[in-house]
């Protein structure tokens, strides 16, 4: 019975097919049912699916103008960032001691990529300049992990770093430093109370150039 009717379907589906070929100049010339049944005739006179190919060329360009936005903005802040970088190592080679450089560190950090905080630690033993953080020996390879030169992210062990700003903080990038000879082992780090400021997937060029900046700059003044 089934069979029956599926056959009777396909005819009759044959049978409006025969019949469309048959009448096909009055079918091109009423608009209204074309437009019922979402067709269209083009220059040439031949029907085609105009509203079903309007809409896939608007979802493409839909998909390529949003593609496109987000590649300039990426591309915008990329510029920005690196503009505020320069402008940071002018900073840093302004400095007049050890803790100006620190206090401009910070200030960078804060006024010009809007972070909470920037500071400078310093493996002991030996001097600890004003302004930096004391770390103990083999501190900077329990905060990055033994040989590692960065990290972005959330990092618990350098929250100590910022003092009572800790618990506010939800990411941090982090440089290794070695300064002076024999080279003593520091962190530069930065930090943000965004989770999203430093994820583990960022580059981290241009805060290693800061970094690299920072030492040649430290390495001005002998330390005791």
């Amino acid at each position: 019975m089934i069979d029956a009717e599926r056959e009777g379907d396909d005819g009759d589906v044959e049978a409006v097919k025969d019949l469309m070929r048959a009448h096909g100049e009055s079918l091109r010339a009423d608009a209204d049912l074309l437009a019922e049944l979402g067709l269209r005739l083009d220059v040439a006179n031949i029907i085609d699916f105009g509203p079903v190919a309007l809409s896939r060329v608007s979802a493409a360009h839909a998909r390529e103008s949003g593609e496109r936005k987000r590649l300039e903005a990426m591309a915008r802040a990329n510029f920005a960032a690196q503009a505020q970088t320069h402008a940071a190592v002018v900073d840093m080679l302004e400095s007049r001691n050890h803790a100006d450089l620190a206090r401009r560190v910070d200030e960078l950090a804060r006024l010009r990529f809007g972070l909470a905080a920037g500071v400078i630690a310093l493996e002991g033993p030996g001097h600890i300049p004003a302004g930096w953080r004391a770390l103990v020996e083999g501190q900077v390879d329990l905060i990055l992990g033994p040989r590692k030169l960065t990290l972005m992210g959330h990092a618990p062990t350098a929250l100590g770093l910022f003092g009572d700003i800790a618990r506010q903080l939800g990411s941090l990038a982090l440089v290794r430093l070695a300064i002076w000879e024999p080279a003593r082992q520091g962190v530069m780090a930065f930090a943000s109370p965004d989770p999203d400021a430093f994820t583990a997937d960022m580059g981290a060029e241009l805060v290693t150039f800061l970094a690299r900046v920072l030492e040649r700059t430290a390495e001005r003044w002998p330390i005791p």
